[in-house]
C-alpha cells in the first residue's frame, strides 16, 4: 500500500510504452493525469481506457514555445502539479558518429536533453513555492555505460543523469524531491523509434534476451512516486538479468 500518493501526475510522451504504462498505474491509484503527446488520436484512445479525470496536452516537445503555451493553458482543476514525469525522449539511428544523420542527432537532444529542462523549469517555482513536488526523469543506463553507435544518446542520458543530480543539491530544503530512471533493456516501441519503422531490425533487438517490459519499469516509477515525503530515491538503475555493463572494449592491429 502506497505511503504517499500524488494527486495529479503529468507524463510527457504519455502515448509511448512506457509513457501510456505510467498513465495506467497512476490512473488505477486514482490519480488525475496531465498527458503530453504529439500523436492526438493515440492520446484520445488512451484517455478512453482511463477512469480518472485527464487534461491533455498536443505538442511537440522540440518546441519550447509549445510547451510554454500548453503550460500556461492547463486548468485549474489539475493544478497544483504534484509529480512531474519527464518522459518523452528517445533514440533515433543506430549508425556509427561520423555516418549519422544530423537532424536524429538534434532531436535527440531537443526532446531528450532541452525539452526535459523547460518542462522542469516551467513546474520547479510553484513547487518550491509550495515546499512539495516531485520530479521524475526517465534516464537509461546508457547514461552510465557508453556503446558504439550511442553516442549522442548516451550523452543525453547522461545529461539526464547530472541534471538530476544537481536538481538534488538545488532543492535541498525546498521540499521538492528528484529521482532519475534509469532503465536498461526493455521491449517496447523505443527500438522501432530507433529504427525509424523497420519492425525487423527493432524485433531482433530483443530477440531471446527476456527483455523487462514497460510495466517493470512502471512499477519502479511508481514506488518511487509514493514513498513517504521524507524519503527521496535518488537513482533507480534496473537491468533484465540477461543484460550487464560489458568490458572495455580493445582495439588491436593484426
Amino acid at each position: 500500500m502506497a505511503s504517499y500518493l500524488p494527486k495529479t501526475v503529468m507524463i510527457t510522451g504519455a502515448t509511448g510504452g512506457f509513457g501510456s504504462t505510467f498513465a495506467h498505474i497512476f490512473a488505477k491509484a486514482g490519480c488525475r493525469l496531465i498527458l503530453t503527446s504529439r500523436k492526438e488520436d493515440k492520446l484520445d484512445a488512451l484517455m478512453k481506457e482511463l477512469k480518472v479525470p485527464a487534461h491533455k496536452m498536443i505538442l511537440d516537445m522540440r518546441k519550447r514555445k509549445n510547451i510554454e503555451d500548453a503550460f500556461a493553458k492547463i486548468p485549474k482543476d489539475f493544478q497544483p502539479i504534484d509529480c512531474l514525469i519527464n518522459n518523452a525522449g528517445g533514440a533515433f539511428g543506430q549508425d556509427p558518429a561520423w555516418q549519422s544523420n544530423l537532424d536524429d542527432w538534434e532531436n535527440m537532444i531537443e526532446i531528450n536533453a532541452t525539452a526535459l529542462a523547460v518542462c522542469t523549469r516551467l513546474v520547479l517555482p510553484g513547487m518550491v513555492e509550495r515546499k512539495h513536488g516531485h520530479i521524475i526523469n526517465i534516464g537509461s543506463v546508457s547514461g552510465s555505460y557508453p556503446y558504439p553507435t550511442g553516442h549522442v544518446y548516451c550523452a543525453v542520458k547522461a545529461f539526464t543523469k547530472q541534471f538530476s543530480l544537481s536538481l538534488r543539491a538545488d532543492l535541498i530544503g525546498t521540499g521538492v524531491r528528484v529521482t532519475n530512471i534509469e532503465p536498461g533493456m526493455a521491449a517496447t516501441d523505443f527500438s522501432l523509434n530507433r529504427y525509424h519503422g523497420d519492425a525487423g531490425r527493432a524485433a531482433k533487438v530483443y530477440e531471446g534476451a527476456d527483455a523487462m517490459t514497460a510495466e517493470d519499469v512502471a512499477e519502479a516509477v511508481f514506488w518511487a512516486a509514493t514513498q513517504p515525503e521524507r524519503v527521496n530515491i535518488n537513482r533507480i538503475e534496473m537491468m533484465p538479468r540477461t543484460q550487464a555493463a560489458a568490458g572495455l572494449a580493445v582495439y588491436r592491429e593484426k
